[in-house]
């Protein structure tokens, strides 16, 4: 008789160690620190499995993965150009010459960034913008 409660508690030892450890924390530590964003389905998945099985850990996966923010999906990335490197793309006439700017970022940013894409968001600056890069316009 003693051997089949041993068996059993290692068996329930081995089940809490796996949902505790089963947390977006210990598998995505670089996600620590976000505030907002889209959940993971995944790790929501894991954390769920931990409360279907075992209440506490599970509940207790949930909480230590929205307070360091590792549920949520990665965010999209940002890149900085400084504007002196960009000053090759201005033509004569004031305007960006796509392909000069493409040839820039593809050297800068090692990425083939297509400048036509729809889903592209190209903002309007201002002359003040511009004379605060040390830029003239010239339209």
């Amino acid at each position: 008789m003693r051997m089949p409660s041993r068996l059993i508690g290692g068996a329930l030892i081995t089940c809490l160690l796996t949902q505790l450890t089963a947390c977006g924390t210990l598998f995505y530590p670089d996600r620590r620190g976000q505030i907002s964003g889209k959940i993971d389905p995944v790790i929501a998945a894991m954390d769920a499995i931990g409360i279907l099985f075992f209440v506490i850990p599970g509940l207790i996966a949930f909480g230590i993965d929205f307070a360091t923010g590792a549920i949520y999906m990665p965010g999209g990335r940002h890149a900085q150009i400084s504007p002196e490197k960009l000053q090759p793309a201005l033509g004569p006439d004031g305007k960006v010459n796509p392909v000069k700017l493409q040839a820039i970022l593809q050297q800068e940013l090692n990425q083939n960034l297509p400048l036509n894409d729809p889903r592209l968001i190209q903002y309007q600056g201002s002359v003040e913008q511009l004379a605060m890069y040390g830029l003239k316009p010239a339209a």
